[in-house]
């Protein structure tokens, strides 16, 4: 693959800035015609869907800041001079050609291409047909952006295909695909997973979780919960699970307090055993299968543990291994869940709300990755390139 040199990336990176903010009405326009056409009943899928001013605001913002940041690519790893004389470099290196596969968010058709772009990777955009109007109008402003720089428009290209189409073409792509990056469900990641001929880097489910430890600042807690549970349901890092030690003081009167209060912000809770012996008028979990569902809803479970053990276990048979957060003023409890939590990203005293590239530090994210290879937690910018063996000789032979 050619090597496409920091200053003309940076130049379609400007480019493009100013063709989101010069084409705004026609982004929102389009935008329209997905709304319009879109089953409202969905909440957390609309609030993906929509695109407002300030979410322009926000792509040309994250156009920026990957912008601004050092280009992955040729960057030296290590070096090493052998006995013999040979040289060995290891540098990083693009991926080559990436899939993006993505529900009802437009915004990651400008995260995910000026992520790939950057990096020197070509990028396949396959969205969600909910959001097909959106999805064309910004690849069409990204293939004058590459233009206007005398680029080819290959380098981003949007795929329209049905089920059966989107099969087919994992199995006998157009040119070799080098990864795949699901973003949705586990149907999804399944389906992508049983098809595909190269690798695949899961994004996986969100269902994340909270513990209170006996030794937890509840106010601190109620405030934590709060926010991660419903500021944002249509997030995978929003809170679904929520376990409260049994020898926390006051445990009765906290559990009822915080009840009534996630019920008072409209959120459905459902309760194990026992939780339900405290709180009789709440509506028991009837199947333990929903501690593994991720909700994107205003609906959580609350249950109770005896120990960190107990929470420690809970939490890694069920979450989708994406975030999880405990709530304690011990130190050392905190160091111990956060070291036996299974999750790409584990907290003390703070909201699951943080798992998200720009919270990190990272910029755009192309996805927040529940694998442990090759990369865990928010794909930035330096986790787009992989790497490659440079080595350097005079006729040196092995013998």
């Amino acid at each position: 693959m050619k090597i496409i040199s920091t200053e003309i990336k940076n130049k379609v990176l400007s480019s493009m800035m100013q063709l989101l903010d010069s084409n705004r009405e026609r982004i929102l326009a389009a935008n329209k015609k997905d709304l319009d056409l879109f089953n409202l009943e969905d909440q957390a899928m609309y609030d993906r869907l929509i695109v407002t001013n300030g979410k322009i605001d926000g792509m040309i913002a994250s156009i920026k800041e990957v912008r601004s940041q050092e280009d992955p690519v040729s960057q030296t790893i290590s070096t090493r001079v052998l006995d013999n004389g040979l040289e060995i470099n290891n540098r990083t290196a693009p991926f080559g050609t990436i899939l993006i596969i993505y529900e009802s968010r437009p915004d990651v058709t400008i995260e995910a291409a000026v992520l790939a772009f950057k990096a020197n990777n070509k990028i396949f955009l396959k969205g969600g047909k909910e959001a097909l109007h959106s999805n064309t109008v910004l690849v069409e402003l990204w293939h004058k952006a590459l233009e206007e720089n005398g680029l080819s428009k290959n380098y981003i290209q949007q795929l329209t295909m049905n089920r059966v189409e989107t099969q087919e073409f994992l199995r006998n792509p157009s040119e070799k695909l080098d990864l795949i990056v699901p973003r949705g469900g586990e149907r999804l990641i399944n389906f992508v997973k049983e098809h595909a001929k190269c690798a695949v880097l899961v994004s996986g489910r969100g269902n994340n979780f909270l513990f209170v430890d006996k030794e937890a600042n509840w106010e601190k807690s109620v405030k934590v919960i709060m926010n991660a549970k419903t500021e944002k349901i249509s997030a995978c890092n929003a809170l679904d699970k929520i376990l409260i030690s049994s020898s926390i003081e006051n445990y009765e009167q906290k559990l009822t307090d915080l009840y009534r209060l996630l019920k008072a912000k409209g959120v459905e809770t459902l309760v194990d055993s026992n939780v339900n012996t405290v709180i009789k008028d709440a509506q028991p979990i009837k199947d333990d299968a929903i501690w593994k569902e991720e909700f994107l809803a205003m609906k959580c479970c609350l249950g109770s543990v005896a120990s960190i053990e107990e929470a420690v276990e809970k939490i890694n048979d069920n979450s989708g291994g994406h975030s999880a957060t405990i709530m304690t003023s011990n130190k050392n409890t905190a160091m111990q869940f956060m070291d036996e939590v299974d999750c790409a990203a584990v907290y003390q005293n703070a909201s699951t709300r943080f798992t998200d590239g720009g919270q990190m530090g990272v910029g755009a994210e192309l996805a927040i990755s529940t694998d442990k290879l090759h990369h865990r937690g928010p794909l930035g910018l330096k986790q787009l390139v992989t790497n490659k063996y440079y080595v350097f000789g005079d006729g040196q032979i092995r013998e």
